[in-house]
């Protein structure tokens, strides 16, 4: 700017000495005009040119306005250049489509690898909005198998993050390996075990808002392949990040497939180890690289109850998220509890075989409340709000048990993906597991027999508890009450009510 007034300041003091050459036609300008409509500046009756009052201003000022003048009129410039730019480039995308469109149906056919339409070789031009659009999905389509040429022959579907949300004794191991056995998904099994074991809450109020918080976030975390996460909550710590203590990793396929599976290590103990091979530590640089690898992400976990807390999680861009809610009838629950933690349900064993010692009223309140917030959640995700439309499914144990396939053709449906062949094969063989040959953990089943199986062993005055605290989530589910230890034991007589086709959101 002061280079400006100095190139400038001599001319201008010297054209206000000497007057303007056009100032009588300024002054004629003037006079002519009307009072509304001056360039100069009128006082009473005498109108003040514009040069005079550029006169009256200082030195400075004047030099300032002549310097934005300037570089206005180049700033107008540069705007006009890049718009003759613009629409130059415009043109040219405009002609490139037009004379697309124009070619003979047998161009448009040879350049996109397909027979010409006897349709469009019969008017010789895209004369209707159909023939149009099948115009274009055509270029689409040879544009799409360019791309795929280019980038190999991955699949194309989009990225999808499958949550598998349940509560234990609910079948999630079983279900979840049908997300387990297709190798474009990377699977995680219960990596919130981690957290629960080294962050303590109290049960309840404002501890329980906090675990659900901090379950969502490192939850997000892992859907978007940061692994590392888990390192603040694996006990004992990685080193170099490098873990033995991975929580059931040969639940994970992923985990336990090269590169991720490293030569195994001696002299070190690896707690949970892969089933089918031996691997040295886990690398939880090589799992995230594979994470990344892989088309899609699927995870289950029975730790996250409050539907609600998820959302920021559904609405974050970075991913594309489906939930399954599995639920199970509670009766059924509270049974294979009682064998799986059969430590932690003394009081039920007891107060069921002897009746002496009274069933604590804590217990029932905890029953009611694990049975309140499954509801809860599943009523929030069958109402469909804005967040959760076309994200949500509930899902029956006991449906998936008696038409497994059916059930996982469902919801690979309802997540976008592809049921392949190897999946398809592993339901065929571990739902027809010999009557013998289940543990309590195992994921091979006899299903058809299996979800029933335990009508025939909790106590008729145990059902009796769970169906008082349970009511309202055993009548959303479809699950009906038994009015007898004959009804219990009946089998002819179904406990189960047709699913809904509406708990797909």
């Amino acid at each position: 700017m002061r280079s400006c007034s100095r190139t400038r300041g001599g001319a201008l003091a010297a054209r206000s000495r000497q007057g303007h050459p056009g100032q009588g036609q300024q002054s004629r300008r003037c006079r002519a005009a009307s009072p509304g409509h001056l360039p100069g500046r009128w006082e009473g009756r005498v109108c003040i040119p514009p040069m005079e009052i550029r006169r009256a201003l200082p030195q400075d000022f004047r030099e300032l306005l002549h310097c934005l003048k300037m570089r206005s009129k180049y700033a107008v410039l540069l705007v006009f250049v890049v718009g003759l730019v613009i629409i130059e480039k415009e043109n040219n995308f405009i002609s490139r489509v037009s004379d697309k469109l124009k070619q003979s149906p047998q161009a448009l056919a040879e350049a996109n690898g397909t027979e010409a339409s006897p349709a469009l070789a019969e008017n010789g031009s895209l004369a209707s909005l159909q023939e149009l659009d099948a115009a274009f999905s055509q270029l689409r389509s040879h544009l799409r198998n360019v791309t795929l040429q280019l980038v190999g022959d991955g699949d194309p579907r989009p990225r999808r993050h499958v949550l598998l949300m349940a509560t234990t004794r609910t079948g999630s191991s079983f279900v979840g390996e049908f997300f387990n056995q297709q190798g474009s998904i990377f699977y995680l099994f219960e990596p919130l075990w981690h957290i629960e074991r080294t962050v303590t809450f109290e049960p309840g109020g404002a501890n329980a808002v906090g675990s659900a918080l901090v379950y969502r976030d490192v939850l997000k975390q892992l859907l978007l392949c940061d692994l590392y996460i888990l390192e603040s909550f694996i006990l004992p710590a990685p080193e170099d990040h490098l873990t033995p203590f991975m929580f059931r990793r040969g639940s994970s396929r992923s985990l336990c497939e090269e590169p991720v599976c490293t030569p195994s290590a001696k002299k070190v103990f690896e707690k949970y180890h892969c089933k089918n091979r031996r691997c040295g530590p886990l690398n939880i640089t090589l799992a995230a690289e594979a994470c990344q690898r892989k088309q899609h992400v699927a995870l289950k976990t029975v730790r996250i109850r409050q539907l609600e807390f998820l959302q920021p999680l559904v609405e974050d861009p970075r991913l594309d998220v489906r939930i399954i809610q599995l639920v199970r009838d509670p009766r059924a629950v509270l049974a294979s509890r009682m064998v799986a933690f059969s430590g932690k349900y003394e009081t039920w064993k007891k107060w069921a075989s002897e009746g002496e010692a009274p069933l604590r009223e804590e217990e029932v309140q905890r029953l009611r409340g694990n049975c309140e917030s499954i509801r809860l959640s599943a009523e929030l995700g069958l109402r469909r709000p804005g967040w959760l439309r076309g994200r949500y499914m509930l899902v029956r144990y006991e449906d998936v048990a008696q038409a497994p396939l059916q059930k996982a053709e469902e919801m690979y449906s309802f997540a976008g993906l592809p049921l392949t062949p190897q999946v398809k094969e592993w339901i065929g063989k571990n739902t027809q597991a010999p009557r013998d040959g289940s543990g309590v953990y195992s994921t091979r089943k006899n299903s058809s027999e299996q979800f029933e199986k335990w009508r025939f062993s909790i106590p008729f005055k145990l059902a009796q508890v769970v169906q008082d605290a349970c009511a309202p989530a055993m009548r959303l589910f479809g699950y009906k009450l038994a009015s007898s230890p004959a009804a219990l034991a009946n089998r002819s007589f179904s406990l189960l009510e047709e699913a809904q086709p509406s708990w797909v959101t």
